[in-house]
């Protein structure tokens, strides 16, 4: 039956012995003739899910998907594993495309990807209703609803040119994301007939998710990078500008690409080329680079800048981690990101609906960002997942040092500010009402004279915004989606300002050095200290203890050299506290007769003590070494370490390419060395696929590897 086919089909072409989880559930239904609804995340496998029915049902499996760069990379992959596929989009010339569908009418290929422009074209339409068309698969099928994301008119195309073929194929409707709203969408708007649906969940458990909110970015960034700055990751940009601005700052330090839609095509395709193929291992980029990105090894994903909606985010940080192996999505986050989404959504032509839409996803962005609450929860929960744990473990709220702070006083007085100015104002004014400022806004309107006006006058205004937005983000306040958005109390506020329950906030500790014994460090951290009581703010809010401890290792002692160089201080702190640490700083040496040429000495020294105490973080690969080692097979390996053959393998190649003592003639087939090489001469070793192409079926890829490892190419 269609079950033993299968598994010999994923076996023999995909190389695993199993299906994922939901795989063989919607296979089953797609090859029982029922249209399919399936969600599954980013890497969950939803593309074998009609690529192997397409190769057991008779006639033709059509594939509509949005994006060429994910044509061209499915495609890739199925020619390589000896799946015949092609494709028609607008990067192929007219030949082309009458080339591809030649091969589909000769029955060649039984896989055809079109983009959903397509359907808007008569002639080709036509051409399609002459093939014997089995299954239709709609890819990324979120795109079709306008409350999605990602919404391409042309998606609303794909429900007519269904209707015009005599025989109804079976349908799939597949995607990573949807709300409740968008899933209704789909199965209206595509015609899809009673589906199953099969639904995985959202969770991706080896996604770590960290948001960072008031860093310098292109500080932390450049910090990020000297650890991580060999393996694969994407860094987001809201804008081209800023993305060319990052790909100026690490281009020579880093293997780094850029990709805009500001750039010419060939540009583009090349950048992507060189990312997919490891000649660069980073890639800064706008959202327009992403969504078709089949890299499975892709470590970390970087936002510079918050995204319109958590849909949107989900998509993109769902780029990392697609092998399962643990990666890292990080949110860089200030307040500008919002008056730059707050633009993009003014400046478009949508209807009023669709932007009062907008704001609210906007709105649910900002609460990620500010949540007190675990991140993966807060995400699930938003696509109607149940998420029963309150700490995973693997999100910056969850694996921090955190303490609940009591701001029920100061909550208090934010509630009854919004209270008494009848919930007409957006955050600026209450803020500027509580810090009791004289501008010409606040004495207009007499909003000098309620009685909490100046309540706050010592409170920093960076702290009360982001109370106040941490307290949008717990449900005690909330925003309207106009586009002057006011603050609107809630049941839990008036709780709250009765004194019938406190008010909690989570704030991150402290985190505490072992060597407590830096007296300058201790003195630094007293100021801190006097500070945090004179303005009635956290200490890690004027400084963390991890500028501290730079500054106690590097004697910044002038402004313009020293330190605003160190990581954490900004030009704004600097005016605020700046003078009082460098008084500090100059009286310390001064005492101590330390020379200031030998701070970089002490920093190193200081450095290595620190690095000396570090437990090292074994990678994953020098695990399958040492098992290796032991005498084990891959086979073995893979089971112990519950990973894929494939993946155990080029570890083993990984570990060779940095002169580990593996036996690489293992890999290679007796007498068949020579042969190889001959292949590898005549072509190149730069791509396996054309060295594949003119060998013998027999010789497979592992094999190929193995000789240009051996032979260093």
């Amino acid at each position: 039956m269609w079950k033993e086919s299968a598994l010999k089909i994923l076996k023999e072409y995909f190389g695993y012995d199993s299906f994922r989880k939901g795989q063989e559930e919607a296979i089953e239904n797609i090859m029982e003739g029922r249209d399919t609804f399936v969600i599954m995340p980013t890497g969950g496998g939803k593309s074998v899910i009609y690529q192997i029915p397409a190769m057991l049902l008779n006639g033709l499996t059509i594939v509509i998907s949005p994006l060429i760069s994910l044509m061209k990379d499915q495609i890739d992959s199925l020619n390589e594993m000896g799946i015949d596929a092609v494709y028609i989009n607008s990067s192929l010339t007219d030949k082309q495309i009458q080339q591809n569908l030649m091969r589909v009418y000769n029955g060649e290929c039984k896989l055809l990807y079109v983009a959903p422009e397509r359907l808007e074209s008569q002639s080709f339409v036509h051409e399609l209703m002459c093939m014997d068309i089995s299954f239709i698969a709609i890819d990324e099928a979120h795109c079709v609803s306008k409350w999605g994301h990602d919404f391409r008119p042309s998606y609303r195309k794909i429900k007519s040119f269904i209707n015009m073929l005599e025989n109804r194929p079976r349908l799939l409707a597949c995607t990573a994301t949807a709300t409740p709203e968008v899933k209704e969408d789909i199965i209206e708007l595509l015609s899809l007939n009673n589906p199953d649906m099969y639904f995985t969940g959202f969770n991706r458990e080896n996604l770590t998710f960290k948001v960072f909110r008031g860093e310098n970015k292109d500080n932390f960034i450049k910090e990020y990078l000297k650890e991580k700055g060999e393996e694969s990751g994407i860094i987001f940009t809201a804008t081209r500008r800023e993305a060319e601005h990052l790909y100026n700052l690490f281009k020579d330090k880093y293997k780094a690409g850029l990709y805009h839609a500001g750039l010419k095509e060939e540009i583009r395709r090349q950048m992507q080329e060189d990312f997919m193929y490891d000649r660069i291992n980073i890639i800064i980029a706008t959202n327009a680079f992403g969504m078709g990105i089949d890299k499975s090894n892709i470590r970390f994903v970087i936002h510079y800048n918050m995204p319109k909606n958590l849909e949107a985010y989900y998509q993109e940080a769902g780029r990392a981690g697609r092998d399962g192996e643990d990666s890292e999505c990080i949110l860089l986050y200030n307040s500008g990101d919002v008056q730059t989404q707050r633009y993009l959504i003014e400046t478009t032509t949508l209807s009023p609906e669709k932007k009062s839409k907008d704001y609210a996803n906007l709105r649910n962005m900002v609460d990620y960002c500010y949540t007190s609450q675990c991140l993966r929860k807060y995400i699930l929960n938003y696509f109607g997942e149940e998420y029963s744990e309150e700490n995973c473990g693997n999100c910056s709220i969850c694996n921090e040092e955190n303490q609940k702070i009591d701001a029920t006083l100061e909550a208090q007085m934010i509630f009854s500010s919004i209270y008494r100015v009848r919930e007409r104002y957006g955050i600026n004014t209450i803020i500027d009402i509580l810090k009791g400022s004289k501008n010409q806004r606040i004495m207009k309107f007499s909003l000098n004279k309620i009685s909490t006006y100046s309540l706050m006058k010592d409170y920093d205004r960076k702290y009360i915004d982001e109370l106040i937005n941490k307290l949008i983000a717990d449900g005690y306040i909330q925003v309207t989606n106009d586009d002057y958005p006011v603050l609107k109390l809630t049941s839990k506020s008036a709780n709250a300002l009765k004194g019938n329950e406190p008010v909690y906030i989570s704030m991150r500790k402290a985190v505490e050095v072992k060597h407590e014994d830096n007296d300058l460090l201790n003195k630094l951290k007293e100021l801190r200290k006097e500070i945090s009581e004179e303005q009635r703010i956290p200490p890690y809010v004027i400084f963390p203890d991890a500028t501290l401890r730079e500054i106690s290792r590097r004697f910044p002692d002038n402004k313009e050299e020293k330190f605003l160089n160190i990581k954490g201080v900004g030009e704004r702190k600097y005016e605020k506290y700046g003078e009082r640490f460098e008084t500090i700083i100059i009286n310390y040496v001064k005492e101590n007769n330390i020379h200031i040429d030998n701070a970089s000495e002490m920093e190193t020294a200081a450095s290595s003590r620190e690095n000396e105490e570090a437990k090292p973080k074994v990678k994953t690969h020098y695990i399958t070494y040492e098992l290796y080692k032991e005498g084990k097979d891959l086979k073995e390996i893979s089971k112990i370490r519950d990973l894929t053959l494939l993946t155990i393998q080029n570890h083993i190649f990984q570990c060779a390419a940095e002169g580990l003592d593996i036996d690489l003639d293992s890999f290679i087939p007796e007498g068949r060395e020579e042969e190889i090489l001959k292949a590898i001469n005549e072509v190149g070793a730069s791509k396996l696929k054309p060295i594949k192409e003119i060998l013998p079926e027999d010789i497979e890829y592992t094999a190929i590897k193995a000789v240009i490892l051996k032979h260093n190419y």
